[in-house]
């Protein structure tokens, strides 16, 4: 891991880290399978939060923590996908849009979340570089990456909100790459949201009688 953690190059005075550079690739790969509703964007998720946890690990407890739980809902996610999976006609997850007790509830747990992780982090200094914004892009990421597992057009938002404040606190603490990751995730973000929200009203259509099932 002391080879991953080394540095792969310099980008405008930013020294770009192995593991960085390379976790935050696995990561905007495992967006993009998200867009197109592939089972492959779970473990390819995984696979990018185990990167990063040994990037933070040692240094960044607070954000080696929030891989761990990462990984923990990519393994939630795999298996949720596998399940739902089977009653589409073209084998993938059918987006959706989340009722409004799902939304209320998860907006709620979004914010006690993150205020419960910043206090946490406040308590406990070496946990985080910046308690609230971190707390809130840890909170926020799990809240996204639920909303995906069960197939809500809504996972694409959380992860816009997430993207403003991860784009700056990433250059401001020195993790370059993964800033510059959060921009392309931004763009991807837009254009899943759009591929989903239409998929969700075709899917919701009502049909016309007398035509083609």
């Amino acid at each position: 891991m002391s080879t991953l953690n080394s540095e792969a190059f310099v980008l405008l005075d930013q020294h770009i880290l192995w593991s960085d550079m390379i976790g935050n690739i696995f990561g905007l790969a495992a967006l993009a399978l998200g867009w197109r509703r592939s089972l492959w964007s779970w473990p390819v998720q995984f696979l990018s939060g185990l990167i990063l946890f040994g990037a933070f690990f040692g240094h960044l407890t607070g954000s080696a923590g929030k891989q761990a739980v990462v990984m923990a809902v990519a393994l939630y996610g795999w298996w949720r996908w596998n399940r739902d999976r089977s009653g589409s006609a073209d084998g993938h997850i059918a987006p959706r849009f989340a009722t409004w007790r799902e939304r209320a509830a998860m907006t709620g747990a979004a914010a006690a979340g993150t205020v419960a992780v910043a206090l946490l982090f406040t308590a406990y200094p070496t946990l985080s570089w910046d308690p609230w914004p971190d707390a809130y892009i840890f909170v926020g990421t799990v809240v996204a990456m639920y909303a995906q597992a069960k197939g809500m057009v809504e996972f694409w938002f959380a992860w816009l909100l997430v993207d403003l404040v991860g784009v700056p606190l990433n250059f401001a603490n020195g993790y370059a790459f993964s800033g510059f990751v959060y921009v392309i995730y931004g763009a991807l973000v837009l254009w899943g949201m759009r591929d989903w929200w239409l998929r969700s009203r075709r899917g919701t259509r009502p049909a016309l009688e007398g035509a083609p099932a």
